[in-house]
């Protein structure tokens, strides 16, 4: 019976051993699969542990040792790794603080898949591939996947500011709305709920054919403001903490994030959002932070085919938009920065067309230049620094 490229995959990277207890994680809320291969052994073995017992997780661990111990009569360290998903990064805090154990948080995105139209995928073949993955990448091949960096608690506590803020936004702009429709369907266009005097307001207002507002509308309006009144509340409790983060002087605030707030055009919210999201990290090349925030090109080259695909959009989406946005207000705020002049320069060429993918790129060359900034003092050429 012919052998399948698959199967011939799965045996050969099985067959390398590396002094240490492979295992993957495919975890769900109800269960997590445990694949495990241990050295003198061809094949994966599965284990199924109930989602969140970590109990049970290391006493499945410990199985596995004391097996691969009777085996080569040695103990073995473990290297685990497992989706960058839904359970975020607590489990690999968890399991990072056991000497014993290496692990590893890889972006599913990274890991190279078969190309058919129709592909199989289970827990198990996930399990698998995961595995081969691990062995690849300990073996030394950097592109065999990319490993996600584990933020500290305090770290992934800072990014909560910022992401709380524009849901609460969003959230604002849904009951705004969602008043203004109501109104609308009355033939009463003009009024605001933002106002500070909108109860006032609402009390005077009359529809098209001058009725005054029926009883039952009037109190589900009202009822929408008490729910916007409890978010603008929000709004502002939240912006305090910002503040209290990055705005005022401190010994706990960080000293990247003030010197984005001495840049002309860029405020406390863009200075949340740029550092908590990416200019905390460490990257060692522009190449890294452009990808990191998706920004990086996406080119198709084969044989005399060469085009360009556009921006990857496989990093950070909040940082990326941000820095967008941005751009656009850095034409505004720095009109005489060498970015600006280069944007309007390369406009200029095109006869004033291709706005759009001229600003991607004023964004990538924006946030490479905040990052030089932020990390080695390298003051943007021609940008306008904010007087004390």
């Amino acid at each position: 019976m012919p052998m399948t490229a698959d199967q011939t995959q799965a045996q050969t990277a099985t067959l390398i051993d590396l002094g240490a207890i492979f295992v993957s994680l495919e975890l769900s809320k109800s269960t997590w699969l445990v694949t495990a291969l241990s050295p003198g052994s061809e094949k994966m073995s599965r284990h199924t542990v109930t989602g969140g017992d970590i109990a049970g997780l290391f006493s499945c661990f410990a199985a596995l040792r004391q097996k691969a111990q009777r085996r080569e009569a040695r103990l073995f360290p473990l290297v685990v790794i497992q989706e960058a998903g839904l359970d975020g990064f607590w489990l690999g805090r968890v399991l990072s603080k056991e000497a014993w154990i290496e692990s590893h948080i890889v972006e599913a995105a990274s890991i190279a898949m078969p190309r058919r139209h129709r592909r199989a995928k289970t827990d198990r073949i996930d399990g698998e591939t995961l595995i081969r993955a691990l062995m690849a990448w300990k073996r030394g091949e950097p592109r065999a996947c990319s490993m996600v960096k584990l933020l500290t608690s305090e770290q992934d506590d800072n990014r909560r500011i910022g992401r709380e803020r524009k849901t609460l936004i969003a959230e604002r702009v849904f009951h705004v709305n969602r008043i203004k429709g109501l109104l609308f369907t009355q033939g009463i266009r003009d009024y605001e709920p933002l106002r500070r005097d909108r109860r006032q307001c609402l009390d005077e207002l009359r529809t098209g054919d001058g009725r005054v507002l029926s009883k039952h509308l009037k109190a589900e309006i009202c009822r929408e403001l008490d729910r916007l009144e409890l978010l603008l509340t929000q709004i502002k409790a939240v912006e305090a903490e910002r503040d209290a983060l990055i705005v005022r002087e401190t010994p706990e605030t960080p000293a990247r994030a003030v010197a984005l707030l001495k840049v002309r055009g860029i405020g406390p919210e863009f200075a949340t959002i740029l550092y908590t999201e990416g200019l905390f990290r460490h990257f060692d090349n522009r190449r890294q932070i452009a990808s990191y925030a998706g920004l990086a090109p996406s080119p198709w080259q084969s044989g005399n085919i060469s085009r360009e695909q556009g921006v990857s959009k496989a990093g950070n989406p909040r940082l990326r938009a941000t820095m967008v946005e941005l751009a656009w207000l850095w034409l505004r705020h720095q009109p005489k920065s060498a970015l600006t002049l280069w944007f309007k320069e390369r406009i200029a060429r095109n006869a004033g067309r291709l706005k759009t993918p001229m600003i991607v790129a004023l964004a990538r060359k924006l946030l490479v230049a905040l990052w030089k900034y932020v990390n080695s003092g390298v003051v943007i050429e021609g940008a306008i620094m904010k007087t004390a």
